[in-house]
């Protein structure tokens, strides 16, 4: 999780076009990582991994002199609130059909990281920071509708394996 938010950071500031930066490609993986602690071992275990990603993702953008702080902390603010609203919402879901519990709790807390994170970061630079947010949001449901895939094989193979507390409906 710390691994996935510190490239982000880093990568969040290098520009694909006029739509998308690199850090699109690579946070919304964090969706996927807490759905599956999520589903494996529960929302207090979630909750812990991201408090663990918080704090490690925060002190590793603030130690790499080529991210600007604003953007550690915007993507500390984004990520601490995003993801325990995803974590909050999917435990509400886990007990309906397997998709629906990533799929609302991803759908959702993208778009309060989405507005938080490029709102923080740079609302007031001059950057085209609306264009970025609107490519970065599309880029999260649409990594959030592949990582179900991976999602459906991960939860169903290694649910018995890793002695889920939960394990998946179909």
């Amino acid at each position: 999780m710390a691994l996935v938010v510190g490239a982000s950071n880093y990568l969040v500031a290098i520009p694909i076009n006029d739509w998308l930066v690199w850090g699109a490609l690579t946070y919304p993986l964090a969706f996927l990582v807490n759905d599956l602690v999520n589903r494996f071992y529960g929302a207090a275990t979630a909750r812990r991994v991201v408090y663990v990603g918080f704090a490690v993702g925060v002190a590793l953008s603030l130690s790499v002199d080529t991210i600007d702080q604003r953007i550690a902390l915007a993507s500390g603010t984004a990520f601490l609130l995003a993801q325990l609203l995803d974590v909050a919402i999917f435990d509400r879901l886990r007990v309906g059909k397997w998709w629906i519990a990533p799929s609302v709790s991803s759908g959702i807390s993208s778009v309060v990281d989405t507005v938080l994170f490029f709102g923080i970061a740079f609302a007031g630079t001059g950057l085209p920071w609306q264009q970025w947010a609107t490519g970065d949001l599309g880029v999260k449901w649409a990594v959030a509708a592949l990582s179900l895939v991976v999602y459906r094989l991960m939860s169903t193979r290694f649910a018995g394996a890793l002695g889920a507390d939960q394990t998946v409906k179909a």
